[in-house]
């Protein structure tokens, strides 16, 4: 079945006999048991509701696993994650990641005894020399967020494979629609629902899916004991975003393709850095292994105040955290999602006062260049 045509029909369960076209919203936090010692297969929203199975099975499709867990949040996502592990288990993560995961790792990961060396991935080079006794995971985004770095995953995970280390892979900025790590080899695939999945900036959602049927178990067991579970009315939302991600991706990468063509030809933009360009180092890994490069565009202008005067100029383009809605977003990396970050990593990755982020959204893009036409006048 095409991808398009799952988004739209998600999930083949049914739960009521209605006929009602949406997932009803099961807002119960318990269910009744028909018997002693007999089960509906609902017994408390905590281990699973019948909204958020239904969610939880049609992302599982869309990104081809067997199985996917919906949490209140992608931080909430990746702190069950790591509950995977042991002390003394070394990750390898990409040096340029979202700067949430770096703080998760750095302020409690390293606490509870894990370790945590960087490199640009798609250096294969790079990250076998870091390979040690204890390694246990590779930490993957590509496009890395917010320089836009590419990880060929089949090439990667081919390695990782003869020395038994699992790959995680954050696919938030493709979403299943442009990407599908575990076909090409991932243990794991995390996402912040947030973002494209729902679609219009109005919920917090986060994900894993595995492909891997006793990573599946652990994972459903720290799942209802943690219990940082996605709610019913949560999850419904998401349901409604997904059978509109194929179209709205679609049109997004169109028009974000458009605008980083445009900033390449502006005079007080320095650097572009989107996928989709030719001239990107990852262009080619991008073509193999994806089927779109996404709608998000960093570029970098001539200063740090005229920077600031771009985000205070921007009309229609809305200043605001977070990416992947509806609605046109432009960040300030080194004053939000990467703040916390240690001045010299961000230095190394270029991460500076200069350095823009975009997320294009489904305004037209000649609204969307006008609008930056103006801010970047200065």
């Amino acid at each position: 079945m095409d991808i398009g045509t799952l988004c739209v029909h998600g999930s083949d369960k049914r739960y009521d006999t209605t006929g009602a076209v949406s997932v009803p919203i099961f807002q119960s936090a318990t269910f009744t048991h028909p018997g002693v010692g007999q089960s509906t297969g609902f017994d408390y929203s905590r281990v699973q509701n019948p909204t958020r199975e239904y969610l939880e099975d049609a992302l599982a499709r869309l990104e081809g696993g067997t199985d996917a867990f919906a949490f209140s949040s992608g931080m909430a996502a990746t702190a069950v994650l790591m509950e995977l592990f042991s002390p003394g288990d070394h990750f390898i993560v990409s040096d340029d990641l979202y700067g949430g995961s770096v703080r998760y790792f750095r302020t409690i990961s390293e606490k509870n005894g894990l370790t945590f060396d960087a490199a640009d991935t798609g250096d294969l080079g790079a990250v076998r020399r870091l390979m040690k006794r204890e390694t246990k995971a590779v930490f993957v985004e590509t496009p890395t967020n917010p320089m836009m770095q590419v990880t060929d995953l089949a090439a990667l995970s081919e390695m990782l494979r003869q020395e038994g280390v699992l790959l995680i892979v954050d696919n938030t900025f493709l979403t299943p629609y442009f990407q599908r790590p575990l076909q090409l080899g991932a243990d794991i695939v995390l996402h912040s629902g947030t973002k494209y999945l729902g679609g219009h900036n109005d919920t917090l959602a986060g994900f894993l899916v595995t492909n891997r049927p006793e990573i599946a178990g652990r994972l459903r067991q720290l799942y209802k004991t943690v219990g940082a579970c996605l709610a019913p009315f949560d999850s419904w939302l998401i349901i409604r975003g997904l059978k509109t991600l194929a179209v709205r991706l679609e049109r997004q990468a169109e028009t974000a393709e458009k605008i980083a063509r445009w900033l390449l030809e502006h005079p007080r933009v320095t650097q572009v850095l989107y996928p989709g360009l030719p001239e990107h180092p990852g262009y080619d890994v991008m073509k193999k292994q994806t089927a779109g490069f996404g709608a998000m565009v960093s570029f970098k202008v001539e200063s740090a105040e005229f920077a600031v005067g771009v985000l205070e100029r921007v009309r229609l383009i809305q200043y605001a955290e977070s990416l992947g809605g509806v609605e046109s977003l432009i960040t300030y990396p080194i004053l939000q999602t990467h703040a916390d970050l240690p001045e010299e990593v961000r230095r190394t990755k270029g991460i500076d006062d200069r350095l823009l982020r975009l997320s294009v959204g489904l305004e037209s893009a000649q609204d969307l260049m006008d609008d930056l036409a103006y801010a970047l006048e200065g």
